[in-house]
């Protein structure tokens, strides 16, 4: 149907010191996400901050991590959580999407991690993943749990900054990264477990309309993960399970692969360096987070609040 996509290969920006990692063979989250074989660490939400630092989390251990500039760990905070998807605001606070907390938020000075959002009118959710912030501050995120093809309950939600929090679709299989076009009328879903993007043009009400499959991916062993918008509305799909991320043209046409130079669980993605052309992927298997050099720059993923 297409060309095949030019390669771009990676290299390893950033490892995991041995120091840090742990092999918890009674872990909770291990047993069930990675059928009870032993894990290290699970890095996944790269964010940058103001100063250049990239932020991940580490979701067995409940850890946040600050890597430098020059790729060295430093352990920021650890708690009683799940963290899975994280953003850094404008004004510096750091949101956190925990699977069994929430939205948090991060002190990145103190450590201290605290409530933001638990619960949706008395209920608890299925169990967030991740989130992207709007240029006005408002938060829209994925609240995955256990869906899938048997389950396609998966739902995503908008918290607006006056605090009201609006349900956007909950028919999604295993909705997971999402980010938001240039112009902020559409916003693309991964759906994992439908290994596929969704595509959600937003009304002017703030609704809905005519929701439709972007791409269709293949592959047995994951799906897409996190997702991240270039300048030229291209989009970046992480495809965990295959060692690859693919940027499509706003049109969905495969422009590159780009190819892990590691495992195979490729989860997240994030733009930085001097000029936004550089893209971050989280490689959880092996705790690294890998390096490509991209041709068109990034879009900006802090709001304006």
């Amino acid at each position: 149907m297409f060309p095949p996509p030019q390669i771009i290969e990676t290299r390893v920006f950033a490892r995991l010191p041995d120091k840090l990692r742990r092999k918890d063979p009674n872990n909770s989250w291990a047993i069930v996400n990675r059928r009870g074989l032993p894990v290290d660490s699970f890095l996944e939400g790269p964010s940058f901050d103001r100063a250049g630092n990239l932020y991940v989390v580490d979701i067995p251990y409940g850890r946040i991590f600050r890597i430098s500039p020059a790729g060295e760990f430093a352990l920021v905070a650890e708690y009683d959580g799940e963290p899975n998807g994280l953003k850094i605001a404008k004004d510096g606070r750091i949101f956190i999407t925990d699977y069994r907390h929430g939205i948090m938020t991060l002190d990145p000075k103190s450590g201290r991690v605290s409530s933001v959002l638990e619960r949706h009118w008395s209920e608890r959710f299925k169990g967030l993943n991740d989130l992207v912030f709007a240029r006005n501050g408002d938060i829209y995120f994925t609240d995955q749990g256990q869906t899938g093809l048997h389950d396609p309950t998966g739902r995503v939600y908008r918290l607006r900054t006056n605090g009201a929090l609006e349900l956007i679709v909950n028919n999604v299989p295993s909705p997971n990264g999402l980010v938001l076009n240039n112009a902020e009328h559409i916003l693309y879903v991964a759906a994992t477990r439908g290994n596929c993007i969704w595509r959600l043009p937003l009304m002017p009400d703030g609704t809905v309309s005519k929701v439709g499959l972007f791409v269709q991916l293949s592959g047995s062993l994951g799906g897409p993960d996190g997702l991240a918008m270039d300048e030229e509305d291209n989009l970046v799909i992480a495809h965990a399970g295959l060692g690859t991320v693919w940027l499509f043209s706003r049109l969905g046409e495969p422009l590159y692969r780009i190819r892990s130079c590691e495992g195979l669980a490729t989860t997240n993605v994030a733009y930085g360096g001097p000029e936004n052309k550089n893209l971050y992927i989280t490689e959880s298997e092996s705790g690294c987070v890998l390096l490509a050099q991209l041709p068109v720059a990034g879009r900006p993923m802090y709001s304006h609040f």
